[in-house]
């Protein structure tokens, strides 16, 4: 049985003949569309908690989606810490005008409004990309300056977040391109949820440029991306950076070096990529820098001529420090983990970049694209998302959730199902599309 047989209500599937038409409006309308939802908000860890709301109505240009999955990102952290001075808020008062929560989702259109009907159809399955690079077109007043200068909004910011039963489609978001279709309405809803948190990685991958010369007359050409045949060093093997390592065999390099100072995050890389590197012909190593030399670890790859390409995938100023020593000539740094405001501050051997004429890169989230690219390597099966889920639980749980990240406490990503309300939350090693359907039909 297909996952949207199981899943998809069958609200989410009738077809425009039997839509019901609101009045004056126009719209496209599933019936069964409830008139109030579930919706996480809340400033600040001690209020943030599942509201009883009024469902969203969506105007002539915008649509309402259900959320058939939403992933909880640690950048909530911040955002529920920080509140109104956040810098994606803009001012925005979230006392008066409080926020719906969650950056990551799949979704299923219930409601298309007038002047979309010939675009969009009821039952059509969507990502939408949170980091939307358009000014604000409603609310304008909500905006520090009614909006002058704004030139970014995000969903789950000041837009309608994921971890709600229902999120609104907005001008914006269209306008930015930013509602991706899915390319096979097979994939499993926590999949499709966790096509943001790829593209995160897609991004930081494409940002690596490696120049080419075929021989001393030519003109140097450029290559995007990992170095195909070359070695690729992953620093950290948490959630993330196991993305990496998943996302990096797709580039085909010769060998993966993955290391982590925590043996367990280790023994994951190995369970879950050691036999599709091998079909690959990847040498994929695993590497605790307490134990085992990395450096002599990567000179042995490469007869003492370093890494290609080397992505710190933890926020630690000495990881960043070390990883100048495994860089070949011509390879690419990348600094994709954070560091704290204030202690961002790190020393660069300068000779190294002139010298060695090595790159370094770094990037912040993803753009349209690089989710659209992210929907087709998981329906190519080239990534499989389910190896990376390992919390299921109810919009309810998310507090947990986020103390469990903030805690170390979870490795992997945690995944909530808005419209199968639970008090259990599953600890699994992978979610695969039948054990999703298994879930949603004990609804």
């Amino acid at each position: 049985m297909k996952v949207e047989e199981t899943v998809v209500p069958k609200d989410a599937s009738c077809t425009a003949s039997q839509a019901n038409k609101s009045e004056g409006t126009e719209r496209m309308t599933a019936p069964s569309v409830p008139t109030e939802m579930r919706a996480v908000d809340g400033a600040g860890f001690d209020h943030l908690g599942v509201r009883e709301i009024p469902t969203p109505r969506p105007g002539p240009r915008q649509m309402l989606a259900r959320v058939d999955a939403a992933g909880i990102c640690t950048s909530l952290i911040k955002l529920i810490e920080q509140g109104s001075n956040h810098p994606l808020l803009s001012g925005w008062d979230i006392t008066q005008f409080p926020l719906i929560l969650g950056d990551e989702g799949s979704v299923t259109l219930v409601e298309v409004g007038a002047e979309l009907q010939s675009r969009y159809k009821l039952g059509e399955r969507y990502v939408i990309q949170p980091a939307v690079d358009a000014a604000p077109i409603n609310h304008r007043e909500r905006y520090r300056d009614s909006g002058r200068g704004v030139n970014k909004v995000a969903v789950g910011y000041t837009l309608g977040g994921h971890l709600a039963e229902y999120v609104l489609v907005s001008e914006e978001i269209l306008a930015a391109g930013c509602l991706l279709p899915l390319p096979d309405s097979r994939l499993p809803y926590a999949h499709a949820a966790l096509s943001e948190p790829f593209s995160c990685v897609i991004s930081a991958q494409d940002h690596h440029v490696h120049l080419t010369q075929d021989n001393p007359l030519s003109p140097r050409g450029v290559v995007k991306g990992l170095k195909r045949g070359g070695v690729t060093v992953i620093l950290g093997s948490g959630a993330m950076g196991r993305m990496h390592v998943a996302l990096a065999m797709s580039y085909r390099p010769r060998a993966i070096v993955a290391a982590d100072l925590v043996e367990s995050r280790l023994e994951v890389v190995r369970s879950l990529f050691t036999r599709h590197a091998t079909e690959l012909g990847i040498a994929l190593r695993t590497v605790n820098p307490a134990q085992e030399d990395l450096k002599q670890v990567v000179n042995d790859l490469t007869h003492f001529g370093g890494a290609d390409d080397v992505i710190v995938a933890v926020g630690a100023r000495q990881v960043i420090t070390d990883a100048q020593s495994l860089l070949a000539r011509g390879a690419v740094l990348n600094l994709f983990g954070g560091l704290k405001k204030g202690e961002d501050t790190v020393g660069f051997e300068t000779s190294m970049v002139h010298y060695k004429e090595v790159n370094i890169t770094g990037s912040s989230g993803g753009s349209p694209w690089d989710v659209a690219r992210t929907l087709e390597l998981m329906a190519a099966h080239e990534i499989d998302a389910g190896d990376h889920i390992a919390r299921v639980g109810d919009l309810s749980h998310t507090a947990d959730f986020l103390q469990m990240i903030k805690a170390q406490a979870i490795d992997g990503k945690a995944v909530v199902y808005p419209h199968r309300p639970t008090n259990e939350i599953l600890s699994v090693k992978s979610w695969s599309a039948q054990d999703e359907q298994s879930y949603l039909r004990q609804a």
